[in-house]
């Protein structure tokens, strides 16, 4: 019962309204005379039309009816040479190219025996420096071994001080490790000390030998 209703309603409104037809505009109507030629004095005359380049295309579509002087459409002598630079800057001309390639071969040429002037320097000092590497590492290796020899002999001075293991990392041991680096400097202060004292005591008692003459000794 609906579907019919609503055809029938359709049917209804496509009688009352008019059937729609498409808008084409018609085409601008052309003014009898000829080629149009923009008016300067014109204020609502597009500053495009004044310029050199709609000219060159009247001209170009029109010629000598266009009324253009094609002598007006010749460039400068700055625009030209400004146009001659633009071509030779991008469109070079086939000496140029090749001499562009040659010297772009010649600085590839360069860089790559650089490189392996650099390369080959590299693979000379490759032995001194994996010598090098080897000796730090020996001494890094080295010095471990002597912190961890020192530290374990610290550890047992720290237990046999206080009478039960400590953690190196307590303030304890830092404060015996502070202790014992300042008892061994002042004890290498005085070694230094008593070595320059015997050093003073060994020179006044030998004194230096007098210098003999280049004749020899004076007789008696």
């Amino acid at each position: 019962m609906a579907a019919p209703m609503r055809r029938a309603w359709l049917g209804l409104l496509r009688a009352a309204l008019p059937a729609a037809r498409p808008y084409h505009a018609p085409p601008p109507r052309r003014k009898p005379g000829g080629v149009y030629r923009p008016d300067p004095s014109d204020p609502l005359t597009p500053l495009w039309q004044l310029q050199p380049a709609y000219e060159a295309k009247l001209y170009g579509r029109h010629g000598s009816a266009s009324g253009v002087d094609p002598a007006r459409l010749w460039p400068s002598p700055e625009k030209l040479q400004e146009l001659e630079a633009e071509e030779r800057e991008w469109f070079p001309g086939l000496r140029e190219m090749e001499a562009a390639l040659d010297a772009k071969e010649q600085q590839a040429e360069r860089q790559r025996v650089e490189r392996e002037k650099l390369i080959a320097a590299n693979m000379a000092k490759m032995p001194q420096m994996i010598e090098d590497w080897r000796r730090e590492k020996a001494a890094r290796k080295e010095k471990e071994r002597e912190d961890k020899a020192r530290r374990e002999r610290l550890l047992a001075e720290a237990q046999e001080r206080f009478g039960h293991k400590v953690d190196y990392r307590s303030a304890k041991f830092q404060e015996l490790v502070q202790e014992m680096e300042k008892k061994q400097r002042k004890e290498l202060k005085l070694k230094k000390k008593q070595l320059k004292e015997e050093a003073k005591k060994k020179t006044a008692v030998d004194p230096e030998p007098a210098p003999v003459s280049a004749g020899g000794p004076e007789p008696a």
